[in-house]
C-alpha cells in the first residue's frame, strides 16, 4: 500500500520536474549556442534582445499580426532600445537584425546578391522548392527574365487588359448582378484565381479551376505554420496540397508540350508556352518539374495578394464616400470614350492617374507583403553595428508605411500621391532593387481593371464596420468584409 502510494509520488514528481530540467538544460544550449555564433562580434551587436530559447521573439511578432497591426513590433523595438535604424531580434529559429526605415531598405535592396541574399523560412523552402523564390545568384537572375518578359509592361500593351476585362465582366455577371449581399474577399478570391489560371496556362475549365483552388486554399492555411510533418498538422495538409497541386500541373505541361508539337497551341499563347519553349544562351530548358514550381509560386502570388488589395480597396472607398465618387467620376470619363460594350486598353489603366493613387494608399495602409527577409553573405557593417555573416535580416513595409518620419498622418487615409510622391524607399509595398516583385504591373492591371467594373456597376455599404484586419500571412478582414450591394440607376 505505501509502496503504491511512494511510487504515485514519484510519478507525478517526474511529471513536474521534467519539463523543468528540459528547459534549463535549453536554455543553457540556447546561451551557450548564442554566445558561440556571435562572440566574434559581441561587443559590436545591435541592441535588442533574442527573446525566449528557439521561440525568441516569434510570438510577439505573431501577436502584432493577429490584431492587425504588424508595424508595432518594429516601433515598441525602435522605442525600447533607442535605435531608430536597425535592432537585434530572433525570429523563425533565427538569430536576426531588423533594419528600419527607407535607409534599411535601401541598403537591402541596394546590397542583393553583394552583402545579401534573398532567405525564406524552412517551411516556405520545404512547400515551394526550387523556384524563383528560393533560388539565387546567376539562375534566379535568368529564371526572372524569363517570367518578366511575360509579365512585365510590355506584355500588357497586347491583350492583357482585354483578357482581363472579360474575365472580370463574366465574374461580376454571375457573382455579383442581382445579389443584395456579398462577401468580398471570399467572392473576389474566384476572380483572382480564375484570372491567374486563364492567362498563365489558359485553363478555363471550371471544375479543374474550383479543385486548383481548394487545393491553394489548404497550402496557403500552412505557410506560416510551425514545420511539423505530422498527419493532421496545418503543415503536412500544405505539403499534401503541395503535391497535389504539382502533380495537376505536370499533368497540364505535359498536354500542352504535345499540343505544341502538333501544332495546336502556340509558343506565344500564354506563360506555359513561354515556359515550355524558351531557354537560356547555352540552350538549356527548364524541365517539367521547374515549370510547375514556377506556375506553382505565381498562382501562389496572385490568388490572395491581388484578392487582399481588392478587398480593402472596397473596404476604403465604402468608408470614404468623396473619394468613392472621384474614382467613379474618373471611371465613367473613361467609359464615355469608349464604344458601347467596347473592353479596356492598357492605354485606359494608364489614363486612370487618379484611381491609381487610391489604390497606392491603399497598399501603404495594408501592404499585402508586410515584408520579407535577406541573409548576410559576409560580416556586414551597418549603423555603426556588425551583422554578423549567416545573420538573417528582416524589412519591414508596414513599419516604414506607418512611420511619421515618412508621411505626416500615417493612418489617415489621404490617396494624394501627387508630384514627387513620398521619399524614395519610404513606399515599398512591392519591395525593391533586383528582387522587387515580379507581378507589380500584373497586379495593378488587375486591381484597376476590377475597379473600373465593380465602381461602374455598383455601390456598396459595409455590414460590419469594425471588420477586424488580421495578419495571416496577409491582410485579410476577419469576416471577410461582407457587404450590401446597390445597382447604379440607369
Amino acid at each position: 500500500m505505501f509502496s503504491g502510494a511512494s511510487s504515485r509520488k514519484q510519478t507525478k514528481m517526474i511529471k513536474v520536474v521534467t519539463p523543468i530540467l528540459l528547459l534549463i538544460v535549453l536554455y543553457i544550449f540556447w546561451n551557450v549556442y548564442n554566445n558561440h555564433k556571435t562572440k566574434r562580434s559581441k561587443l559590436n551587436l545591435p541592441p535588442g534582445s533574442f527573446g525566449w530559447p528557439f521561440l525568441g521573439e516569434t510570438l510577439a511578432l505573431l501577436r502584432a499580426n493577429w490584431d492587425g497591426v504588424p508595424e508595432r513590433f518594429v516601433q515598441e523595438r525602435i522605442e525600447k532600445y533607442g535605435s531608430p535604424l536597425v535592432f537585434k531580434t530572433s525570429l523563425l529559429g533565427e538569430r536576426m537584425a531588423v533594419l528600419c526605415g527607407p535607409a534599411g531598405n535601401k541598403f537591402l535592396f541596394a546590397n542583393e546578391n553583394k552583402l545579401v541574399a534573398m532567405w525564406w523560412p524552412f517551411q516556405v523552402k520545404k512547400l515551394f522548392g526550387r523556384c524563383l523564390l528560393t533560388i539565387r545568384g546567376d539562375e534566379a537572375k535568368w529564371m526572372r527574365k524569363m517570367l518578366l518578359s511575360y509579365l512585365g509592361p510590355d506584355a500588357f500593351a497586347s491583350h492583357y487588359a482585354a483578357t482581363m476585362d472579360v474575365v472580370t465582366r463574366r465574374h461580376i455577371d454571375v457573382h455579383w448582378r442581382g445579389k443584395e449581399v456579398v462577401n468580398v474577399y471570399q467572392t473576389v478570391k474566384l476572380c483572382s484565381f480564375e484570372l491567374s489560371c486563364c492567362l498563365f496556362m489558359s485553363l478555363d475549365k471550371p471544375n479543374q479551376i474550383a479543385k486548383l483552388a481548394s487545393l491553394f486554399n489548404t497550402l496557403l492555411k500552412g505557410i506560416i505554420e510551425l514545420p511539423i510533418n505530422f498527419p493532421g498538422t496545418r503543415f503536412y495538409k500544405s505539403k499534401k496540397a503541395v503535391s497535389s497541386i504539382t502533380a495537376e500541373l505536370i499533368t497540364i505541361i505535359k498536354a500542352r508540350r504535345v499540343e505544341l508539337e502538333e501544332g495546336k497551341a502556340s509558343s506565344s499563347q500564354d506563360l506555359l508556352s513561354h515556359l515550355l519553349t524558351s531557354s537560356d544562351e547555352n540552350g538549356r530548358y527548364l524541365t517539367e518539374k521547374d515549370i510547375a514550381k514556377n506556375i506553382l509560386l505565381l498562382l501562389f502570388a496572385g490568388h490572395d495578394t491581388s484578392t487582399v488589395t481588392i478587398t480593402l480597396l472596397m473596404k476604403c472607398l465604402a468608408e470614404h464616400p468623396r473619394v468613392y465618387d472621384k474614382v467613379l467620376k474618373e471611371q465613367l470619363d473613361i467609359c464615355k470614350a469608349k464604344e458601347a460594350g467596347e473592353l479596356l486598353k492598357w492605354e485606359d489603366i494608364q489614363n486612370m492617374r487618379y484611381s491609381s493613387n487610391v489604390v497606392s494608399e491603399v497598399l501603404r495602409l495594408y501592404p499585402a507583403t508586410s515584408g520579407t527577409y535577406r541573409e548576410a553573405l559576409v560580416d556586414i557593417e551597418y549603423a555603426g553595428y556588425t551583422i554578423p555573416k549567416g545573420w538573417k535580416l528582416h524589412w519591414s513595409a508596414s513599419s516604414t508605411h506607418k512611420d511619421k518620419a515618412n508621411f505626416e498622418d500615417p493612418t489617415r487615409f489621404d490617396p494624394m500621391f501627387e508630384g514627387s510622391g513620398p521619399k524614395p524607399f519610404a513606399f515599398v509595398p512591392f519591395g525593391g532593387g533586383p528582387r522587387m516583385c515580379l507581378g507589380k504591373e500584373f497586379s495593378r492591371l488587375e486591381v484597376l481593371t476590377f475597379l473600373h467594373n465593380i465602381v461602374t456597376n455598383f455601390k456598396w455599404d459595409l455590414l460590419i464596420h469594425d471588420d477586424k484586419i488580421k495578419y495571416n500571412p496577409v491582410p485579410v478582414p476577419a469576416k471577410g468584409l461582407p457587404i450590401r450591394i446597390h445597382s447604379h440607376q440607369v
